[in-house]
């Protein structure tokens, strides 16, 4: 089954985006996952930009956001954020899929973990309306342990989008969280099901396709099996310290463009 194949463009580092453009284009992709620097980009613009290279917003992943903080303050400048992230995709004229999950890095909560999931659930219950009357897919991406301490698990989101009673808001799921938090990735896959709107791929070592021990063959084979046809982000980086930045030393564009070709061609092929 044909997808189409993106790449997220934060795994290129402080690039323009043209560069980055041009990069995909040469390694034959279809689109971007763009991230959701607001100050960074204009949805018209940046939408052109993209074609001119043969490229489409495939799906916009957030920037630092609290949803789930203590300080009703706080969480309302996260909702506030979404809310502008929801516009900017309805203004590309690309219908991108808005991606949405807890800050990155906070691991454990601040106040108690029943009462952080409890704002989640408010918050996400407030952009899925926003969403949802913009006409603007979503999806809520499952991170591992070591990047939030709510939601690790494909069971774990289906639990916070029907207590939020989301009707925009599907699942992300993530291989390289996923070879982390699920004992079955398959059958996490094929847990989610239909819920499932948008799929990462990295290998295990946050590399690319092949270059770990994931088994990607399975992980195929269960999107097929629930019928999955949207988007492949891929999401690896050069190899070195700090996963929370995808510039290494040496010439990380190098080994970044060979992980990708090499995805690409593995991808494209099943």
């Amino acid at each position: 089954m044909q997808r189409k194949l993106g790449v997220c463009t934060w795994t290129y580092g402080p690039r323009p985006l043209a560069e980055v453009a041009a990069s995909l284009a040469r390694l034959g992709y279809d689109g971007v996952e763009l991230h959701g620097d607001l100050d960074s980009f204009e949805p018209v613009a940046t939408a052109r930009l993209l074609a001119d290279h043969g490229l489409t917003i495939l799906s916009l992943t957030p920037a630092d956001c609290d949803p789930a903080h203590p300080h009703s303050a706080i969480r309302q400048t996260a909702i506030d954020y979404y809310r502008r992230l929801i516009d900017f995709a309805a203004a590309t004229g690309s219908q991108p899929i808005v991606s949405f999950h807890g800050l990155v890095q906070r691991i454990k909560p601040i106040s108690s973990q029943a009462g952080e999931y409890t704002h989640l659930v408010d918050s996400v219950r407030a952009v899925d309306s926003y969403a949802a009357s913009a006409g603007v897919p979503m999806v809520y991406e499952v991170l591992n342990r070591y990047e939030s301490h709510l939601i690790n698990t494909g069971a774990q989101a289906l639990q916070l989008l029907g207590d939020a009673d989301a009707t925009a808001m599907r699942v992300l799921l993530d291989a390289y969280h996923m070879n982390i938090e699920e004992a079955d990735l398959p059958g996490a896959i094929r847990h989610v099901g239909g819920k499932l709107g948008l799929f990462h791929v990295a290998d295990s070592n946050r590399e690319g396709v092949g270059r770990g021990h994931t088994d990607f063959t399975s992980i195929m084979q269960a999107l097929d099996a629930i019928g999955y046809t949207g988007p492949i982000i891929v999401e690896c980086t050069a190899a070195g310290p700090n996963p929370f930045t995808p510039v290494k030393d040496g010439d990380y564009l190098a080994q970044q463009e060979l992980f990708l070709g090499e995805s690409r061609v593995w991808l494209a092929g099943r």
